[in-house]
């Protein structure tokens, strides 16, 4: 089985601060052509969105795709809901863990692959201030070292 190339688009790097990454599924997204070419000029931001389930279907929201320059009337509204396209099957199982658990679905990234738009979720749950700042220590101390062995072997 040939693999088809990946290129990214965008990370959500607030979400790997705020909230513990269970597991992470793939996603389609559903757009139009206008988004997908302002998507291929890079412009997006997934800071502050999430996903939701309504009646069964999985929905991206507060997902910021910037309007294609040259799109005029057929631009669409930025922050619209866009439906993520899954298996029925995950979509339930995601919806069992999200009521029961206290679990939350994230987008953690954005791109291509081959020619399709991909969307990678996250199943995480929130952190605490006190994770965040241990994580921030863990960063700072590993940061350290690396500088340490850095300056040595230049020495």
């Amino acid at each position: 089985m040939d693999r088809l190339p990946t290129k990214t688009i965008t990370l959500n790097r607030k979400a790997r601060h705020d909230y513990f990454v269970e597991e992470s599924y793939e996603a389609g997204i559903e757009l139009c052509g206008t988004e997908v070419k302002s998507l291929r000029n890079g412009s997006c931001n997934l800071k502050d969105s999430w996903c939701d389930i309504d009646h069964g279907e999985l929905f991206i929201k507060q997902m910021h795709i910037s309007p294609y320059e040259h799109g005029n009337l057929f631009n669409r509204d930025p922050y619209r809901p866009r439906k993520l396209l899954m298996h029925r099957r995950e979509i339930h199982k995601l919806m069992g863990l999200v009521a029961q658990q206290g679990y939350t679905l994230i987008p953690l990234s954005l791109y291509f692959k081959g020619s399709r738009v991909k969307v990678q979720l996250g199943l995480c749950k929130g952190k605490k201030l006190h994770d965040k700042r241990e994580d921030m220590a863990k960063k700072d101390a590993k940061r350290e070292i690396e500088r340490a062995m850095r300056d040595r072997q230049r020495g």
